[in-house]
């Protein structure tokens, strides 16, 4: 099999970050009109993407749809769960359809708890070896990129031990959100950007420069972009919470909320057999919460 091609540093600068049940395909590109590079989709659990037929076909044609949409691709794909094997059948499921696969390693809420999977599957050393294989396994099956997302371990300095083994697993890309894992304060307190600079310099020493890290946190502007990049070295800056309020954040633009809103819901017209109507009435009701925000700020 030949070499796997890492995705252009272009499309590694300005990333919209996978988030649950928001990163469908209207929104996508609409983030992609307005300067995100390249864009995830939200979490797929693997095993439902392997064995419930309903739940695959519902996110293939999502996918399908966006090879043929204008800046549908490339797609970075979100896969969830703990099983090796079961992680490189559901990856070989949607290959055909995007550009790089991702191994959730920082989801924080319960269910990840529950199901043992995301953040929680980093913070003992003992999983550490089902995580690699993981990792290993899908870059030995695919033609496509691995990329990891992750969260801070529960002692942070063994993130970087971490992120170092799984360079050496394969991984093209290690996104950081330099975050511990709490399922009930995902985003508390300012994001520790200067683990992202260690994992970049550790990479650098440990000859492991084939892997780009991209930092994901602290994160409301254009101006934190650059303010990010600066601080941490890294490849690229990948955002989510703030995207949702702001789609055009990465064009430096701050729009009132109506005209986001229509452009939204005309791309969910064009995508209509693909868009879903739980993930429509969540869109439009970050943009509002986002402009009322901050026209509070603005006042105070």
């Amino acid at each position: 099999m030949s070499a796997v091609v890492p995705l252009p540093a272009a499309c590694l600068k300005l990333v919209a970050a996978p988030m649950v049940k928001q990163s469908d395909l209207p929104f996508r590109i609409l983030v992609r009109r307005h300067g995100a590079t390249l864009a995830y989709t939200q979490m797929y659990m693997a095993h439902r993407l392997v064995g419930d037929t309903q739940y695959r076909e519902r996110h293939l044609a999502d996918l399908i749809k966006g090879s043929d949409a204008p800046l549908g691709r490339p797609v970075v794909v979100q896969l969830g769960g703990n099983d090796p094997d079961i992680m490189c059948a559901a990856a070989r499921i949607v290959e055909p359809y995007c550009d790089a696969v991702d191994v959730n390693l920082g989801c924080p809420q319960q269910h990840a708890c529950d199901g043992h999977y995301g953040g929680y599957l980093i913070q003992a050393r003992r999983d550490w070896p089902t995580v690699e294989s993981i990792v290993s396994k899908l870059c030995a099956a695919l033609r496509i990129p691995v990329h990891v997302k992750m969260r801070l371990c529960s002692t942070t300095s063994m993130t970087v031990e971490l992120a170092v083994r799984l360079a050496r697993a394969g991984a093209s890309v290690i996104a950081l959100h330099a975050r511990h894992v709490s399922a009930r304060r995902r985003r508390h307190g300012p994001a520790e950007l200067e683990w992202v600079t260690a994992i970049r310099e550790a990479l650098a020493v440990e000859g492991c420069e084939h892997t780009s890290v991209l930092s994901n946190g602290n994160v409301r502007t254009l101006a934190d972009c650059h303010a990010n990049l600066t601080k941490t070295g890294a490849a690229g800056v990948m955002v989510g919470g703030a995207l949702l309020g702001n789609p055009r954040l990465f064009a430096g633009e701050d729009d009132r909320p109506w005209d986001i809103a229509v452009e939204y819901l005309e791309l969910c017209e064009t995508y209509a057999d693909v868009v879903h109507l739980e993930a429509i009435k969540q869109h439009i009701k970050s943009f509002f919460s986002w402009d009322l925000r901050w026209w509070v700020g603005q006042q105070l």
